[in-house]
């Protein structure tokens, strides 16, 4: 009877605990634990992310949106080229409890330095999306695939287009890639990209609480799939990237301790296509388009200009 009593106790806890983190890192909403967290440096108020924060409020922008495969209105910010016969589109995946209309440094850079036409959509579960979790980029995947047909339809058969995210957009978009997406999407470029869910909230789980992922990750995996319909292990862009068949620039920061440069540097290794691994030195999370602006825009340019866009 008392180990019929103790096991109850113990699953009602681990229940508990499991439905916290489930809360915490997958139900959508502020992200208390984001602020004051020394693994993310404060770029905030630097002047490059200044600058594209307020061309971003006051440039030019249709909004637009797209049914979900699983019904749900996501929504996106696009801002087209100052050339209306331009073929080039970016489609911009945003970050971990973020949405698009916080991408204007790439933004700006796309648009006004390259004159692509910018498709930022919000991440279900962020911004103005509906969603009641976050999908860490494993149902997003899907969903990128869908803004993708939606500007083919939209802006014809011959435009091309890269995908381009930062963090869980970064993976987000490595996601998608494997998933054979239209032949219009010529390449993708992943800044700070982690491995997987599984493998990320493991490392903030140690890092944050000192925890082992054993047994804790694996029951907030279960119930975020009977809430979300996902296992966190199926959120693999380790997985999803040894498909690869685009070519792919991978950017990640040497400092980086929010999302490790190993994962970073695992992904690289993984990738069968043709790729590139650019480091920014002494460069922390999302910071390194701060740390070398100059660098980072013609890296990109360069690694843009040496496709094949036929």
């Amino acid at each position: 009877m008392w180990i019929i009593l103790i096991i109850f106790v113990v699953l009602v806890l681990l229940y508990l605990v499991c439905n916290y983190f489930y809360n915490l890192a997958i139900s959508p909403g502020k992200k208390t634990f984001l602020k004051r967290n020394s693994d993310l440096p404060e770029t905030s108020s630097c002047d490059v992310r200044v600058e594209g924060r307020e061309w971003l409020d006051r440039v030019r922008k249709i909004r637009c949106s797209i049914k979900s495969h699983d019904g749900l209105n996501i929504r996106a910010i696009f801002i087209p080229s100052d050339n209306p016969q331009q073929k080039m589109f970016v489609v911009i995946a945003h970050g971990y409890s973020s949405r698009g209309s916080h991408m204007g440094v790439y933004s700006k850079f796309f648009n006004q330095e390259l004159g692509f036409n910018v498709l930022i959509p919000d991440n279900r579960g962020h911004g103005e999306s509906e969603g009641n979790y976050i999908g860490f980029g494993w149902h997003d995947r899907l969903d990128y695939i869908r803004w993708t047909e939606y500007l083919i339809n939209t802006y014809g058969n011959d435009i091309k287009v890269i995908l381009f995210g930062i963090s869980m957009g970064a993976a987000t978009v490595l996601m998608t890639g494997g998933e054979n997406p239209p032949d219009n999407v010529k390449a993708i470029i992943s800044d700070c990209g982690y491995t997987s869910a599984w493998d990320i909230l493991s490392f903030r789980l140690r890092r944050m609480y000192g925890l082992p992922p054993f047994p804790l990750m694996h029951f907030t995996s279960l119930m975020t799939y009977v809430k979300a319909g996902y296992f966190l292990s199926e959120a693999s862009a380790l997985k999803q990237v040894k498909k690869a068949r685009l070519p792919i620039l991978f950017i990640h920061g040497s400092k980086d301790t929010f999302v490790p440069f190993e994962m970073g540097m695992r992904l690289y290794e993984a990738c069968p296509s043709e790729k590139k691994f650019y480091v920014v030195e002494d460069a922390g999370h999302i910071e390194c388009i701060v740390k070398d602006y100059d660098n980072y825009c013609k890296t990109i340019k360069d690694f843009i200009g040496g496709l094949r866009l036929d």
